[in-house]
């Protein structure tokens, strides 16, 4: 018998909150590095399946991973992508000192982020979106 995979709650929040928490970070210090935490976090995730983040932050796990409220990883996947495009290109702005494109795709990714810490997933709705319309453009 095959388990779907997914993901304890508590920790997709926990990298909601480093995403969430470099970036103001970045703002306050103006060290666009600090960026690559969760950027490279999230890329290793994506690529490797190993996100150091939630790794560490498994340890802090009261009760067995099931017993938590479980996210998908596919969906998170597809989430993980957008932040790490918006990370990426804001670390780019930040580098090339292109203030627009910096703080517009920081500024995109810590709403992003609050947002989904608040119980409403941006990239949830958008792959949904996404999924919906290749259904009706399957059926023309």
């Amino acid at each position: 018998m095959s388990t779907v995979p997914f993901i304890p709650r508590p920790l997709v929040r926990v990298n909601q909150w480093t995403i969430l928490l470099s970036v103001i970070l970045t703002w306050i210090t103006g060290q666009p590095w600090i960026l690559a935490i969760p950027l490279l976090a999230n890329l290793l995730g994506l690529i490797f399946n190993y996100n150091p983040i939630m790794k560490f932050a498994r340890r802090f796990l009261k009760r067995e991973p099931s017993a938590y409220i479980p996210e998908d990883v596919g969906q998170q996947k597809f989430n993980s992508g957008i932040a790490i495009a918006c990370l990426f290109l804001g670390l780019i702005g930040y580098l090339a000192n292109w203030s627009v494109l910096a703080y517009t795709f920081t500024i995109m990714v810590a709403v992003a982020s609050f947002i989904a810490i608040l119980g409403f997933c941006i990239g949830c709705f958008i792959l949904f979106q996404l999924k919906q319309f290749k259904y009706r453009i399957s059926k023309t």
